[in-house]
């Protein structure tokens, strides 16, 4: 009995090795389908991130299929660099411009406006570029890369220059430009200087499209910020649009430069006043002591002598 049953696991050894083989084949097919159909996933799933990442950091200066604006049209990009290029550019374009790179020097001089260090991670920069390359291709994937923008309302500088100065507030309660920025034509005090002086923004914005979409998406660190919970208006956008465009024209006045003279020439005067008040108060209360002493001593004498 024990020979027959040995002899039974014998003859059954091979029939489960085949039925291993059998399972292991359609195991590594299964694993090969299922990971083909996760690649074609990701693919999708980073170009749908990448879709949000754009609208937020790079379309204020990039379109892809619709012309230059602040930068270069991103049509086709992934195919005419290459990608190690494109993945540190979009990650830390500042390294390569410090490094001297031939294509982030030619960039800088065609396009005054540096492009900044936007924060993306590894993760960030691959789903973009991702975003890119799918855009740029034919057919539906790419038919809302050439939707053209809707139209903004016409512009009236006046009213740009009072939500630019605080004279109106905006719409969904931003503080107004002045705090950060100046431009000719505000007054004789200017403004703010944690931002750039905008008189020459209009140029440097590639004009009305440029400004009015970098308005739109405020893609720099500093202004995402404090506009991303209180966006500008349409009417806002193109009003402070025609204020700025109007400022690339104008120059502050002479008036506002003797203004400016004045009030420093006043305020030179009052802070001599001030030192002079302190300094002789100073000296007042050295001497006081000194004269009463001198008085006391001299008292002294005059008692001993009578």
């Amino acid at each position: 009995m024990t020979g027959d049953q040995s002899s039974g696991f014998r003859e059954a050894r091979p029939v489960t090795r085949i039925r291993v083989g059998r399972v292991s084949l359609a195991h590594l097919v299964g694993v090969a389908a299922f990971a083909l159909l996760s690649t074609y996933a990701t693919g999708i799933a980073r170009a749908d991130d990448g879709s949000t990442i754009f609208a937020a950091k790079c379309a204020a200066c990039h379109t892809i299929g619709k012309g230059k604006t602040v930068g270069p049209d991103l049509k086709g990009i992934t195919t005419t660099e290459s990608p190690t290029f494109l993945a540190k550019w979009v990650a830390a374009p500042s390294v390569l411009i410090k490094a001297g790179d031939p294509k982030a020097t030619k960039l800088v001089k065609q396009y005054p406006l540096q492009m900044p260090d936007l924060g993306l991670s590894p993760g960030d920069v691959s789903a973009v570029l991702a975003y890119i390359a799918q855009q740029s291709g034919s057919g539906a994937a790419a038919s809302g890369a050439g939707a053209p923008a809707a139209a903004l309302p016409p512009g009236d500088a006046a009213a740009g220059r009072e939500l630019f100065v605080g004279g109106t507030r905006m719409h969904n309660g931003g503080p107004p430009c002045m705090s950060c920025h100046s431009i000719s034509g505000i007054g004789a005090l200017g403004g703010g200087t944690l931002g750039p002086d905008l008189t020459d923004a209009y140029r440097k914005y590639g004009g009305t499209a440029g400004l009015e979409s970098f308005l739109q998406s405020v893609p720099t660190p500093t202004m995402s910020a404090v506009w991303t919970r209180q966006p500008l208006t349409p009417q806002e956008v193109a009003n402070l649009t025609a204020f700025v465009q109007e400022g690339a024209v104008s120059q502050r006045s002479l008036d506002a430069i003797w203004k400016l003279l004045l009030l420093a020439a006043i305020g030179l005067i009052i802070l001599v006043a001030i030192a002079a008040t302190y300094w002789r108060r100073r000296l007042l209360g050295v001497r006081k002591p000194l004269v009463q002493r001198a008085n006391l001593l001299f008292n002294r004498k005059a008692a001993r002598r009578s």
